[in-house]
């Protein structure tokens, strides 16, 4: 019974599936448990030939399955052949009409390849021109024709022709005509233009510039001298004639890099503040040098005329004042001698102060203008190599533009230097050719009186 009873819980154990899916009352009895362990056998039975059956039902599927594909991979390999076979047969084919397509052209492969290049050429050329500004619509046929794959038409050939052929005749003609004009605020409007061949375009007194990307003119961002704006404004107002313009060879390109150029107080304000320093320096010299300019040119022309009346000094010139300065007896002027000639030379180096009043001054713009012009281009290279160091990176652009700024201020030092050098050299020449003229007069004049006084005696 022991044994009876181990084996019916080791089939209550194996057919654990159906006691899961449905648990039944736990058995009182041998006699209920072995009912349950042959109920348990028959549905494991079952469940065992319904799963032989959905296997089987699944083994045919998956057959018919692979049939169906093997029979897919061999029409896809079948087609993959004659793919191929067609595909080397198109090969033999395209060179064959290659072969007959080159042997047909001749001369027209080669006159393909030239209109191509001409096209291009031509597109280059008017991509940039004034003259597209009138006739937008042939940037679009000659990009279209230099980029073409195909042998051009002959109406193709004939509208190239003439484009070349207009934009000839329209580089030598001076026409003038309303267009559409892209202010400086970025505003089209209306305006009369007047084009000077493919190379200088004019509204009003303002020049222009062409833009391909919009195919438009446009105000220059900055204008040019006022010389060139008035012979503009001359162009627009002519009526017939022949009127002063300028011509732009590289069709505005140098028009347009004339006009970034910095005026000269942009050149000065790059100077920062070493430059006011010089302008300052320099300008203070320039106004002494021409007040005492004036002052000695005025004391010359009353010393000349003082010159002619030698007998009746005034006081009104410096001769005059040194001529009235010796008080002896002329009666005893030989005996006086020593002091009047003291006296005289007192009354000179009275004179001297005045006539050479600023030139100290002068002489020390002269030397302290070069060494200031020193110091703001050390300046302005401790500023190019701080930018260099914070953008990291060496941009010939930026490296040039920071040692130009920097150079402004030695220009700005040489160009007080060098002018106010002349100045005091002119101001020292007149000053002493003045006092040179005092010592001659005064000494001669007491000479001349002793001599007088001899002969007396």
């Amino acid at each position: 019974m022991r044994i009876l009873f181990g084996a019916l819980l080791f089939v209550a154990a194996v057919s654990g599936e159906a006691w899961a899916a449905d648990p039944a009352p736990a058995a009182r009895s041998l006699d209920q448990l072995l009912e349950m362990a042959r109920q348990s056998q028959q549905t494991r039975r079952e469940l065992d030939k319904e799963r032989e059956r959905e296997f089987l039902a699944d083994r045919n599927q998956q057959q018919a399955l692979l049939e169906k594909a093997k029979q897919e991979l061999a029409a896809a390999t079948a087609k993959s052949q004659k793919l191929s076979a067609d595909f080397d047969g198109n090969e033999i084919k395209l060179k064959e009409l290659e072969t007959q397509l080159k042997a047909r052209e001749g001369n027209l492969g080669e006159l393909f390849g030239v209109t191509r290049q001409v096209a291009q050429d031509v597109s280059s050329v008017s991509l940039n021109s004034l003259i597209s500004a009138r006739h937008p619509e042939r940037d679009d046929f000659l990009v279209k024709l230099a980029k073409s794959k195909s042998l051009p038409a002959i109406p193709e050939l004939e509208q190239l022709w003439f484009e070349m052929l207009r934009e000839m005749t329209e580089t030598g003609r001076v026409a003038r005509y309303q267009s559409k004009v892209v202010t400086a605020e970025g505003t089209p409007v209306d305006r009369e233009v007047v084009s000077i061949g493919g190379f200088t375009a004019i509204a009003g007194s303002e020049y222009l510039s062409y833009l391909p990307s919009m195919k438009q003119l446009a105000v220059l961002a900055r204008q040019p001298t006022d010389e060139l704006v008035d012979m503009a404004r001359g162009v627009t107002g002519a009526t017939s004639g022949y009127v002063p313009s300028i011509i732009d060879p590289a069709r505005g390109a140098l028009l347009a890099l004339s006009v970034q150029r910095p005026g000269w107080l942009e050149r000065i304000s790059h100077g920062e503040a070493v430059g006011y320093v010089i302008l300052v320096v320099g300008i203070v010299g320039a106004l002494c040098a021409v007040f005492q300019f004036f002052y000695l040119f005025r004391v010359r022309l009353a010393v000349t005329r003082q010159l002619g009346r030698l007998e009746a000094p005034t006081a009104d010139n410096p001769l005059g004042r040194v001529l009235r300065s010796f008080k002896g007896d002329p009666a005893r002027i030989e005996e006086d001698a020593e002091v009047a000639e003291l006296r005289i030379s007192e009354a000179v180096l009275r004179e001297v102060p005045r006539l050479e009043r600023f030139q100290p001054f002068l002489r020390l713009a002269v030397a302290a203008g070069p060494l200031l012009g020193l110091v703001g281009t050390v300046i302005g290279m401790i500023i190019t190599f701080q930018s260099i160091t914070e953008s990291g990176s060496s941009d010939p652009k930026l490296m040039a533009h920071g040692i130009g700024q920097a150079m402004i201020a030695t220009v700005l030092g040489l160009g007080i230097a060098i002018p106010l050098l002349f100045a005091n050299a002119g101001l020292s020449s007149l000053s002493r050719s003045i006092v040179q003229i005092l010592d001659e007069q005064s000494t001669g004049l007491l000479a001349e009186h002793i001599e007088t006084r001899q002969r007396r005696a």
